[in-house]
């Protein structure tokens, strides 16, 4: 597949990077994503995660995004500092070889300590929003793996649960429509069924790409997420995870 040539960035940016990298070598960047910020610039601007790509390398060849996350999602984003690293890592996710792991916090407790969701997710409109349908005829295969790291209660009192997955497809929103099939829906997700407002409990933790070298990052939760999981009385991991640096100068 031929890569789109390199986006402009719609907002201009100086000074330091405002993630952190959390991998570096000569083909790629793993940035730590902050929740909120789109990895594309919006039909309404702002800033995104593109706007800093002149920062991350000043090569006319690259960088481009090698996968995509949600606006409200934080955590691991691949970026390919060049066109062979971006074919090589779009191979990764195309043939399911990539290795992502997510971390969400969601309500209730499912049915078990581990599990499999497999169920197929197409797009549909309702009431003038879009969301994931499953089991909808024609829709893409869709699965999920998934265990429980911890289970306990919130600050009210209501049963929560802290849920590793494994996605082994890419499709939108699986992580959101899965959880929600479990009859957890992830905090926050109120489009997929979560009760109240509240930031979008939901993180990529972890990704390997099984390259030569291989790719390996980790990323730590995002504040909100360490606060309910603190609440809960869960172990929190450290938010110094193994990484290159928190400000990474120009590649050239």
């Amino acid at each position: 597949m031929r890569p789109p040539p390199p986006r402009h960035a719609s907002v201009q940016v100086t000074g330091p990077l405002p993630f952190t990298v959390l991998y570096r070598d000569n083909r790629f960047v793993v940035l730590d994503k902050p929740p909120g910020l789109p990895v594309h610039p919006g039909r309404k601007g702002g800033a995104s995660v593109e706007d800093w790509f002149p920062l991350i390398s000043r090569h006319r060849n690259g960088p481009w995004l090698a996968h995509r996350l949600d606006q409200d999602t934080a955590g691991c984003l691949v970026v390919a500092l060049r066109k062979q690293a971006l074919v090589a890592a779009q191979a990764c996710f195309a043939s399911g070889r990539a290795r992502k792991t997510y971390w969400a916090i969601v309500h209730g407790m499912p049915a078990g300590l581990s599990g499999v969701v497999e169920a197929p997710l197409a797009r549909v409109e309702e009431a003038g929003q879009w969301r994931m349908q499953a089991n909808v005829q024609g829709a893409p295969p869709a699965r999920t793996r998934w265990r429980v790291l911890g289970q306990g209660r919130d600050a009210a009192g209501a049963p929560i649960s802290w849920l590793e997955l494994a996605l082994e497809t890419g499709r939108t929103h699986q992580a959101r429509a899965h959880c929600a099939l479990l009859g957890c829906p992830i905090r926050g997700d109120g489009r997929y069924g979560a009760p109240g407002p509240g930031a979008l409990h939901l993180m990529s933790r972890g990704i390997i790409l099984p390259l030569d070298p291989p790719v390996r990052a980790l990323a730590p939760p995002p504040d909100h997420m360490r606060h309910i999981m603190a609440e809960a009385g869960w172990v929190v991991p450290p938010a110094n995870v193994e990484k290159e640096t928190a400000r990474c100068s120009p590649i050239l």
